[in-house]
């Protein structure tokens, strides 16, 4: 269903920018998040609701998580991958991600839906943030809702597949800093101490000419992977992805 022609309301101006300013994307065509944020029990011939859009946005979701799981994520199975993917996409945590960014305050519904409880339900929060995805693919293209997507659940997939097995922060490091800054991370020895059969290495993180953090350990990949945990923290940090450096911080065992 194609969207009609639309001018705005104040009200819903200042709704959209609103929303765009707590989901961190700007739509070239609001309406797409308009319908992304109206409830079935509202619907217009001319204001469709969100159900075409939770339709295409589970599919979206599912093809990034996927793909995402599969290149991050090399050395596990099958079986491994799919629960940690059903985990980060599930009604529960989808559900949290849309009360984080207050999607719950700006979906519109009828009052009958919001008179049966004090606040909507984990599956409504969880079809708006599906929704929002594909408003989002549609306005942009999959490489933008690919962003939405990882920036929001990436703290997800780190909290169960940490849960499982310790991580691989190298891997993790690599992935987000081509994808973010088109650069792929060197490391440097910076000292070697001890004698050989009890080596201890410290390691240095790069991202071009740039010094990140250091990390030591009893191997060499010890040490890189360490120096990858702490770089991470930092990128982090200074893209105000405070939950996903604590993240990181609480992290388990590492595996190298």
């Amino acid at each position: 269903m194609e969207l009609a022609p639309q001018s705005f309301s104040d009200t819903e101006l200042q709704q959209i920018s609103e929303c765009e300013a707590n989901i961190g994307y700007k739509f070239k065509d609001p309406r797409f998040l308009l319908q992304a944020l109206t409830h079935s029990s509202i619907k217009t011939p001319d204001n469709p609701s969100n159900e075409r859009l939770e339709f295409l946005g589970d599919s979206v979701l599912g093809l990034v998580m996927t793909e995402f799981l599969y290149n991050f994520y090399q050395h596990r199975d099958e079986g491994e991958l799919t629960q940690i993917k059903s985990a980060v996409v599930s009604t529960s945590a989808l559900a949290a991600e849309s009360e984080r960014m207050n999607l719950n305050n700006f979906y519109n519904v009828g009052k009958g839906v919001k008179s049966k409880r004090r606040s909507l339900s984990a599956s409504l929060l969880a079809n708006v943030f599906e929704a929002v995805v594909a408003a989002i693919y549609r306005d942009s293209g999959l490489e933008e809702a690919r962003r939405f997507i990882l920036r929001n659940l990436y703290h997800q997939v780190l909290a169960v597949a940490g849960n499982r097995r310790g991580q691989n922060y190298k891997s993790l490091l690599q992935q987000w800093a081509q994808k973010e800054l088109n650069i792929t991370p060197t490391y440097k020895v910076g000292a070697e101490k001890g004698p050989d059969h009890n080596k201890y290495f410290e390691v240095i993180a790069m991202l071009g000419d740039k010094t990140y953090c250091t990390g030591g350990g009893r191997s060499k990949k010890e040490a890189e992977q360490i120096a990858a945990q702490e770089t991470l923290k930092v990128l982090f940090t200074e893209r105000g992805m405070h939950e996903e450096a604590e993240e990181l911080s609480n992290a388990p065992p590492l595996t190298t």
